[in-house]
């Protein structure tokens, strides 16, 4: 199991290869959590004395979309456990996604910044984590007090995004996924209200008409949009709305004998949106769209294999940069932290992670999870 590096005071590497860049090899030095110094190192990149010459490094990944407060896909079965078991759970889930290379995630719905102080310090798993707190749905369909109320609550909660769930998902009927929760005029309030008071906006959409409402409105992402077209793409990128696009947990939920093990109805539903999805990535790769790494994984089954995205990005056409790009520098910059994450750079924070063989050069999710030598957090518990 690779080790978790908290926060450093001091950490060296001499001579460590950064993914992605070729042929040249770096001294590293990690002051109080940050990159304090980064040049280019002394020994030619062929000679390798020095154990960290077989080591390479790069940003910690930023998983966009991810609920790390699930312990069961139905929630009616996470009901039934004792709060202490549920606890345990999500102390676990902390742990394998800091272990599997993620050193921040933006929770879509689920999670309290409450609990994620209590996690974080009393198990001392120091995972940097957004919040939404909460969604809103289909049942807050109710007109402009309503919601006006509701956010509120979620305001109160110091969530700094709010996330709408515009259409449904796997269990809406195929002939209905796009149809939208909310009328175009509660769609643009909740944006308005959330920007009015400093929150960002995440949109759970599968595609249609409210695709064009996120643009219009402004929001900072959409999420998932299998059913994006060529159209939207173009719209997208002149607006800078970013896409989250969360490919391999369709593809995951699409088979019945996958750790899900959905039932038929679920599974043909998914699988039909996880068709469509390629064709989405296609329209938003040739338009310029910014594209972000998000998994939507929830349960200890998913936990901690996040990297599998990363396979299915590049297999619905990334290059292996642009896939890297999309879960360090490019999520960085949807979260607003472009300044500061997502970039192995002079006092940008120590997110990092440390492998022994060169990630770009691993041919699947698994290879590169069990590359991982320790993964170096630079937030402070």
């Amino acid at each position: 199991m690779n080790m978790i590096i908290k926060h450093p005071e001091l950490q060296t590497y001499k001579n460590i290869a950064i993914a992605g860049t070729t042929g040249k090899r770096f001294d590293i030095v990690i002051k109080e959590g940050r990159f304090s110094s980064i040049v280019e190192g002394s020994k030619p990149y062929e000679e390798s004395p020095q154990p960290a010459s077989q080591l390479w490094i790069s940003p910690g990944v930023i998983d966009l979309h991810t609920h790390l407060a699930w312990t069961d896909f139905d929630h009616a079965d996470q009901l039934k456990r004792s709060s202490g078991e549920v606890e345990a759970m999500q102390a676990k889930a902390f742990e394998a996604t800091l272990r599997t290379g993620v050193t921040t995630a933006r929770d879509a719905g689920g999670i309290l910044p409450s609990t994620i102080q209590h996690l974080v310090q009393h198990y001392q798993q120091p995972l940097r984590v957004q919040t939404s707190s909460d969604m809103l749905g289909a049942g807050d369909a109710r007109g402009l007090q309503h919601l006006e109320h509701r956010m509120a609550e979620i305001f109160a909660t110091g969530a700094g995004w709010i996330k709408i769930m515009a259409t449904g998902g796997l269990g809406a009927p195929t002939e209905q996924v796009l149809d939208p929760n909310f009328s175009e005029e509660e769609f643009a309030f909740i944006v308005r209200n959330a920007h009015d008071h400093h929150k960002k906006v995440l949109v759970h959409t599968w595609g249609g008409v409210t695709v064009d409402w996120s643009i219009h409105a402004g929001v900072e992402s959409i999420e998932h949009g299998m059913f994006l077209t060529a159209d939207q793409a173009g719209r997208l990128a002149e607006s800078g709305t970013a896409y989250v696009p969360t490919t391999s947990i369709y593809r995951i939920a699409a088979d019945p004998k996958s750790v899900l093990a959905l039932n038929q109805v679920i599974c043909e539903r998914a699988a039909r949106a996880a068709e469509a999805h390629s064709k989405a990535i296609d329209y938003a790769k040739r338009a310029g769209v910014r594209l972000g790494f998000g998994t939507d994984y929830a349960t200890p089954a998913l936990h901690g294999y996040n990297l599998q995205e990363l396979d299915t990005l590049m297999e619905y056409g990334l290059t292996r940069t642009e896939a890297w790009q999309s879960a360090t520098g490019n999520a960085a910059e949807i979260l607003g932290s472009g300044n500061e994450l997502g970039r192995i750079a002079e006092g940008y924070i120590a997110d990092a992670i440390i492998f022994n063989a060169d990630p770009y050069q691993a041919s699947n999710a698994e290879q590169l999870r069990t590359s991982i030598v320790s993964v170096i957090t630079g937030a402070d518990i």
